[in-house]
């Protein structure tokens, strides 16, 4: 029996993917979902999300800024945009009605899933795709990475050598303002 809605079909080297989030940082995770969805589709749109209610350590622009500078070499195949409200608005804006999650572990699957069917629901021409983390990335999370970094520790094997030294950055910046409301 023929789907109702008429399905657009393309070459997936001509279809535009999203794969939004917040990357607060983007982690080694991010950047290789990006690396593989860039082998599948034409394009893909890096959506940063913009959550005024979510404290984040990186700006909205920070964020934009730092995965640009990651995804460079793409020339033109990854673009970075920030984003607010709903992802499915998103998704239609940028003239696409794919998007990209990463998976780490089974327990992302049932909030990852709940999210594609709302989105969907939304939007019935909206698909999710999913990719599943390699071994290496799976238990690398942007909170694990902030808490570590912003203790000191090592996370050079967790995000790309750029947003380390952000991390750094922003370590010393909180480290010096300690200190200054100790006083």
């Amino acid at each position: 029996m023929a789907n109702k809605r008429a399905i657009k079909r393309g070459s997936p080297t001509s279809v535009v993917a999203v794969f939004p989030g917040s990357f607060d940082p983007l982690t080694n995770g991010h950047v290789d979902i990006i690396d593989r969805s860039v082998t599948i589709f034409g394009r893909v749109v890096v959506g940063v999300l913009n959550n005024a209610s979510k404290s984040s350590l990186f700006t909205d622009q920070e964020r934009v800024e730092l995965i640009k500078r990651q995804v460079a070499s793409y020339r033109g195949r990854v673009t970075v945009v920030s984003f607010s409200g709903l992802l499915v608005d998103f998704v239609k804006r940028v003239d696409s009605r794919v998007v990209i999650r990463g998976l780490r572990a089974i327990s992302d699957f049932d909030y990852e899933a709940e999210m594609a069917l709302i989105n969907r629901k939304l939007s019935p021409d909206v698909e999710t795709f999913f990719l599943a983390a390699r071994e290496e990335n799976s238990y690398i999370s942007s909170t694990v990475v902030k808490q570590v970094a912003l203790l000191g520790g090592d996370v050079s094997d967790m995000v790309p050598p750029v947003v380390e030294r952000a991390l750094r950055q922003k370590w010393k910046a909180k480290q010096s303002e300690s200190r200054r409301t100790a006083r």
